[in-house]
């Protein structure tokens, strides 16, 4: 299934303008608590963590909890596609090194702007939890 977002990876990339491998794992719950557990200490599952790599040519890997998309999805009225892709695409940023909980919402501007040339919908940044 990760062969699916691959192209959307691609296309998220070059619209960062961006270059580098991507890991990508699509994982449940219970896997993606573990990683949530072990790397930010908080135990719980997420939807999206992003691990960040110094290696030449890798931007790093992407992990997304099917379980955790496939709900915020029904919850937003969308595909489970097309939730998977806002949170690749919010991972993709987290790579690169934004970060909204200490920027001041430069971020959340730049992934509303990268969304409508994607055409997604709303992000995770403006849903209210």
């Amino acid at each position: 299934m990760t062969s699916t977002f691959r192209p959307f990876l691609a296309r998220a990339q070059r619209a960062i303008g961006i270059r580098g491998e991507i890991g990508l794992a699509l994982l449940d719950d219970a896997a993606i608590r573990r990683l949530n557990r072990r790397y930010r200490r908080q135990d719980r599952p997420t939807d999206v963590l992003s691990f960040p790599s110094h290696a030449a040519g890798c931007l790093g890997d992407l992990a997304v909890s099917l379980d955790t998309a496939r709900r915020q999805a029904l919850r937003q009225g969308h595909s489970l596609e097309t939730e998977v892709k806002v949170l690749l695409l919010h991972g993709l940023l987290h790579l690169v090194g934004w970060d909204h909980e200490t920027d001041r919402g430069q971020m959340r501007r730049l992934e509303r702007r990268l969304r409508r040339q994607l055409r997604l919908p709303s992000g995770l940044l403006e849903r209210p939890d």
